[in-house]
């Protein structure tokens, strides 16, 4: 997707710390919270109530973990850093 390959050099890479979440996950997560009007934590609870959220953001059966609300929060912000120039943002803070 091309999408995809525009995050990616902004992406982190999980060299410390939990393996970030793969793009496409991310994205059907900010999609789904854009188009149900939903707040971070609210997106959060929704993952782990709603099964066809999980479905939709790519979960493989309920085996994988999902991310918080801080987690959703910094991809929306990394969605805006490569069009803003926001350095914080592209270093994944």
């Amino acid at each position: 997707m091309k999408l995809i390959a525009l995050l990616e050099p902004y992406y982190p890479t999980g060299k410390t710390g939990r393996p970030p979440f793969p793009i496409a996950t991310m994205l059907h997560i900010h999609f789904m919270q854009q188009w149900f009007g939903l707040s971070d934590p609210a997106m959060e609870e929704a993952l782990y109530d709603v099964p066809l959220y999980r479905d939709f953001a790519g979960s493989d059966g309920g085996t994988m973990r999902l991310p918080d609300e801080s987690t959703i929060l910094r991809f929306r912000h990394l969605l805006k850093a490569p069009w803003t120039g926001c350095a914080d943002a592209r270093a994944g803070q």
